[in-house]
């Protein structure tokens, strides 16, 4: 009886390897691999989504269209190929921009190859060393990179509710955060705490950066202890700012948040607490020094002359009395 011969053939890759193989050599196919810049159309490129970092039409932003018109860029940015064959700008949007502003129409870029988490990551990296960030941005930013890292660090199991990054060496995941950022961990935390901010409250801290005189501002401080309040609060306090013409000190933000969490803060509570007189609006006096230093000895202290005029003052006054109960 006969028997069926079984041949093992190797893999077809084996018998017929990919045609580039056949007529290019290793060090080619490893040249291959390696980045280079290429000229990319500027409408196959896609900015980030969500991206946190405000690119204006400013005086700067024009200075770096003229100079993109008269010399193009220099720097490549740098993207990702999409799977849906488009690219993703990681870092040159400003770049983009000025390229768009004076109708180039290809954008030097380096293709990096990286997954989406990644992406976001050295995003985030990249634009924390610019000058100047306003909070809005670090806020929104180190949110993006904390969720990326952890979904890159994969989640947590059943019985563990804190995320594998979380317990990683003892380290918190803002720990770790830290460590490549130039903000402390309790820093990042207070920014990110920033993202709960209504968009008008979250305005006033950027301009505390900006200093627009024509908008109010919230320091940092204050502005943590309000992203604790509900939106509808929020709304109630921007109203009660625009009414008022100022804004909560950190004492009276710590005061609406510990009303809040009480369930006892409404409009009128909020009216009160920013009607109190805060310290730094109490309306000061001042009188150049030139004026009446030759009243004092050389080398009199400011809080000496004060003390002085202030007594010379109150008995000016007794004297004036006397004189009119003698009339």
């Amino acid at each position: 009886m006969k028997k069926d011969l079984k041949i093992n053939l190797p893999p077809a890759d084996d018998l017929f390897p990919p045609t580039d193989s056949l007529f290019t050599t290793q060090a080619q196919r490893d040249d291959a691999k390696l980045e280079r810049v290429m000229d990319i159309p500027l409408h196959e490129i896609d900015g980030q989504p969500n991206h946190p970092y405000q690119v204006k039409m400013d005086d700067a932003m024009q200075a770096m269209a003229d100079n993109v018109k008269d010399v193009g860029v220099h720097t490549p940015a740098i993207v990702r190929l999409k799977d849906d064959g488009r690219y993703e700008l990681i870092s040159g949007h400003r770049r983009k921009m000025a390229s768009e502003l004076v109708g180039r129409e290809t954008l030097p870029c380096i293709v990096r190859n990286m997954s989406r988490d990644e992406a976001i990551i050295a995003m985030v990296d990249s634009n924390l060393q610019r000058e100047k960030i306003l909070p809005s941005e670090k806020a929104f930013a180190y949110k993006m990179k904390l969720e990326a890292t952890k979904r890159k660090a994969g989640r947590p199991s059943k019985d563990n509710s804190a995320t594998v990054l979380q317990n990683y060496d003892g380290k918190t995941s803002r720990e770790l955060l830290a460590e490549k950022s130039p903000d402390s961990h309790e820093q990042i935390r207070k920014y990110i705490c920033l993202t709960n901010l209504i968009p008008q409250l979250l305005d006033m801290v950027d301009n505390s950066v900006i200093r627009d005189k024509d908008t109010p501002q919230i320091a940092l401080r204050p502005a943590v202890e309000l992203s604790y309040l509900p939106t509808e609060q929020q709304q109630a306090l921007l109203e009660t700012i625009e009414v008022e013409e100022c804004t909560p000190s950190h004492v009276q933000a710590m005061k609406m948040r510990t009303f809040s969490e009480a369930g006892q803060l409404n409009e009128g509570v909020i009216l009160s607490i920013m009607q109190e007189e805060k310290p730094n609006q109490v309306e000061q006096f001042k009188m150049p020094r030139d004026k009446i230093s030759r009243f004092f000895p050389e080398g009199t202290s400011a809080q000496k002359m004060e003390d002085t005029i202030v007594k010379a003052l109150e008995q000016l006054r007794q004297r004036e009395a006397r004189n009119r109960d003698a009339r």
